[in-house]
């Protein structure tokens, strides 16, 4: 009971809670760094250095009125933000971040199979809150968001295939150790492969320049025009949970999981005594602050540049990445 209940609910527990608090200061860095693009200083008044407005957020979610639109579907504008937050939730449950059994949950052997398949349900809940608005503006948000991920799912699961033919398994703890016995992170061998997920990431959580369904501009606040309140706090919480799961992924599948740097270099042996952990938090950060970086540095593309970067540009490259990797493998 205690190694498969007990256990297991308390790294749940642990991990549940890890995740809320560091998307609460996922806000505030972001807010920062933006800020700084900008030559701003970005939130300064609650708290030192603004620290604090991290904590001030949440707390106005929580206690602003929730409104439900008169002609809304109830339930469904009830479940749509659940809906996206719960597989944002569940995919953290294959994710190791760190070498021992006690950084992650569970280790299958299909751990990324698994990975992929949940994170493409919490799609739905956009597009439910788009249906259940009963409002224009989310509804096209919602149709935005089906065929944005449609698009680009195909080309990151066809990426992925490459991934798996050069680790030679699905689980997410082998294919770190793959990288160990090679010597070589993925992200060397693979460097296409890299780009072309990153690049699938930032579309599939929404993420500058491929914002079309939340798009201020045209459609007043996308899909969660009509939601307020907390109702409202769970999309963005879904938003900055799956953007630390593209992060987690990034680093598990091309930067050596929590591999210290160059580990077939025995002259850097010294670095082994970092624990496994802020190896893997370290590189997730750096990728973290890229996505926002981004956001901050480029445009919103068009939606006609999206759909034809998706199918006319990614996809080929995609295709070709197996094919090369393939043969690659078979001929060595």
């Amino acid at each position: 009971m205690l190694d498969t209940v007990f256990w297991p609910l308390v790294k749940i527990v642990v991990l549940l809670n890890a995740v809320m608090i560091s998307v609460t200061f996922m806000t505030l860095l972001e807010r920062k760094v933006i800020a700084w693009a900008q030559s701003r200083l970005g939130p300064m008044r609650v708290g030192p250095y603004g620290v604090l407005q991290a904590f001030a957020d949440p707390i106005k979610l929580m206690t602003k009125e929730d409104i439900t639109p008169a002609n809304a579907d109830k339930m469904m504008f009830t479940l749509a933000p659940i809906l996206s937050l719960v597989p944002a939730f569940v995919v953290f449950a294959v994710i190791p971040f760190g070498d021992d059994p006690l950084y992650y949950v569970a280790d299958i052997n299909v751990g990324l199979l698994f990975l992929i398949s949940v994170t493409s349900i919490g799609v739905y809940g956009i597009i439910l809150a788009g249906w259940a608005s009963n409002s224009k503006y989310p509804l096209l948000a919602g149709l935005r968001a089906s065929a944005q991920l449609i698009s680009y799912e195909i080309a990151v699961t066809m990426t992925l295939v490459s991934v798996i033919l050069t680790a030679g398994t699905l689980s997410m703890v082998e294919i770190v150790e793959a990288q160990r016995e090679t010597g070589w992170w993925i992200g060397f061998i693979q460097p296409v492969a890299f780009v072309l997920v990153l690049i699938g990431g930032l579309a599939e959580t929404n993420r500058a320049p491929f914002d079309m369904p939340e798009a201020e501009q045209e459609l007043t606040g996308g899909f969660h025009t009509e939601y307020s309140g907390m109702r409202f706090g769970l999309f963005f919480l879904a938003e900055y949970a799956n953007m630390i799961v593209i992060s987690a992924v990034v680093v598990v599948l091309f930067w050596g999981g929590w591999l210290r740097p160059f580990p077939s270099v025995g002259a850097l042996a010294l670095l082994d005594y970092i624990p496994s952990w802020i190896w893997m938090f370290s590189k997730m950060f750096l990728v973290l602050y890229l996505f926002i970086w981004i956001r901050a540095t480029l445009p919103r593309y068009r939606y006609d540049q999206l759909m034809r970067i998706g199918w006319k540009v990614l996809i080929p490259i995609a295709i070709a990445n197996v094919v090369i990797t393939a043969v690659v493998k078979v001929l060595l």
